[in-house]
């Protein structure tokens, strides 16, 4: 098996974990097998869209999610360091307003599993980060909603001891209380 999957504490939202072949001229690995992943992490998901950005240190983008169309994310850094988040924003989810987050980097290469229903977000910790994720439904920007990066009800606990730097639509993210989710 090229991967290994670590769960979280959320049952749905996976860590994954690729086997590195390394040697004195670099390393390979498989970033995604359709087949591994359908057995491993979730059944019948297609990717229809990939994305690409890079951050600044501090910068923090999220809590994003789609209440129509939403997304699946297959999430992972290719370029320094983040972290991060998924939260669970299924009102009829046991773990409604829970959240999980783990440390993304180049040098882990680990991935994170975001499945629909979630908001996702992540802060960047190194001195600049590009990330790199795959996604389930195209993105529709009337359709995008953001959660409250710093909601209490949430408290997340970002590994930061700064403000971070936000998009006007992320500073203006809603509190759980006040946004839309799923059913």
């Amino acid at each position: 098996m090229a991967i290994q999957v670590i769960p979280t504490a959320l049952s749905e939202v996976k860590i994954i974990e690729p086997t590195v072949f390394g040697d004195a001229r670099g390393f390979f690995f498989e970033s995604f097998n359709a087949g591994e992943f359908a057995e491993n992490v979730a059944s019948g998901v297609e990717f229809v869209q990939d994305n690409h950005s890079r951050s600044a240190r501090g910068v923090l983008r999220g809590l994003h999610y789609q209440i129509q169309h939403p997304q699946g994310k297959l999430v992972r850094v290719v370029t320094g360091e983040v972290f991060d988040v998924a939260v669970d924003v299924r009102l009829s989810s046991p773990s409604f307003g829970k959240w999980t987050g783990v440390h993304l980097s180049a040098e882990n290469r680990r991935q994170m599993w975001v499945p629909p229903g979630f908001a996702h977000g992540f802060v960047v910790l190194s001195e600049a980060a590009e990330f790199v994720y795959k996604t389930t439904d195209f993105w529709f920007p009337e359709h995008e909603r953001s959660l409250l990066w710093c909601d209490p009800e949430i408290a997340i606990d970002w590994p930061i001891e700064f403000e971070p730097v936000l998009a006007a639509k992320d500073a203006a993210g809603k509190l759980l209380y006040e946004a839309e989710y799923f059913a």
